[in-house]
């Protein structure tokens, strides 16, 4: 690989931290790459035809910017998702996509956020906040919802670095873990994640009490969760996604939850992102929202830009990347 300078353009969108996250980010380089910060891909086209490497903090790299990008050899997914690159087009350019997968730099907090929802809905927090401010003593009322999660049975779709966070807190809570997803676990990681049982995932759905959606999201997992397998679930279980909106079908939700076919959702990531007015599960009853705060602590970034940063300036001093989706 040649020694001469690499341009690195990282894009990092307002919603997350804009120019300011950038610039934070943009220090951690070494002096041989030429760093510029946008918030959108397509935001300075001289840089954008120049990169030789794309640092992309959840802002779509299309099939249109890949193009226009004729010395691009790598993108870098700022994330464990990887859906808002075209990798159809990459993979055809011959250009690799990377995310910080194995890095385990969001896992704390999504597990910490998949179970703060999972307890609001069980305890109710949200519409009991409401009332007491409204000066209303809705404990009478609320009572007959008050579940414990001890006892239950927690469905994980997607048993990855983040699925088996959850899986560690959810033992701690003395819950029953069953996962689905491609592959088994080797039965020493099971046992240690409190004996998890691997079904598939129509059972997951026939038998948990949380379902915690914990995959990527392809062409093959959207809608992951639509009408038919929502329809599955007992009337007395709960969604949670903390993954990727689209991995649900937005509309097939609000019409169970609707319907008193679920018994609530907590959710943190939507299709689109930010979600529009228009979106039903924003009136749904009994949700839990939140918006897409499972990786965005003070923390959690700091890992997030490090694995980043490492897995590029290992690229650009010529060592294979880790993580690459494509």
């Amino acid at each position: 690989m040649s020694t001469d300078p690499k341009n690195v353009l990282a894009v990092i969108s307002a919603h997350v931290g804009g120019r300011t996250a950038g610039a934070g980010l943009a220090t951690l380089f070494p002096g041989e790459a030429n760093v510029t910060v946008v918030e959108a891909t397509d935001e300075d086209p001289a840089a954008l035809r120049g990169a030789h490497v794309i640092i992309t903090g959840l802002a779509p790299v299309s099939a249109e910017h890949l193009a226009a990008a004729p010395d691009l050899e790598l993108v870098q997914c700022a994330s464990h998702g990887f859906d808002y690159v075209d990798l159809e087009t990459a993979r055809a350019r011959g250009v690799r996509v990377a995310n910080i997968g194995s890095s385990g730099a969001e896992a704390q907090n999504v597990a910490e956020q998949t179970f703060a929802l999972m307890l609001a809905l069980a305890k109710q927090l949200v519409p009991a906040h409401t009332a007491l401010v409204e000066a209303d003593w809705a404990l009478p009322r609320l009572q007959r919802s008050l579940t414990e999660l001890s006892g239950k049975t927690l469905g994980i779709v997607g048993l990855g670095n983040i699925g088996q966070q959850v899986a560690r807190r959810a033992v701690a809570f003395d819950m029953n873990v069953v996962y689905a997803g491609r592959r088994r676990l080797p039965e020493d990681t099971e046992a240690r994640l409190g004996g998890a049982r691997h079904v598939p995932l129509d059972e997951l759905l026939r038998t948990a009490d949380y379902v915690s959606l914990h995959a990527p999201l392809t062409d093959e997992t959207r809608h992951l969760l639509d009408a038919e397998r929502l329809a599955l679930l007992k009337p007395s279980a709960f969604v949670i996604n903390t993954a990727r909106g689209a991995l649900i079908d937005q509309d097939a939700l609000a019409d169970a939850l609707e319907k008193g076919a679920l018994a609530g959702a907590g959710i943190d990531v939507f299709d689109p992102e930010p979600p529009t007015p228009a979106l039903r599960l924003l009136r749904s009853p009994n949700v839990v929202l939140s918006p897409h705060v499972g990786g965005v602590t003070r923390e959690t970034l700091v890992r997030i830009a490090l694995a980043a940063v490492q897995n590029v300036t290992a690229f650009l001093t010529g060592e294979p990347p880790k993580d690459v989706v494509s």
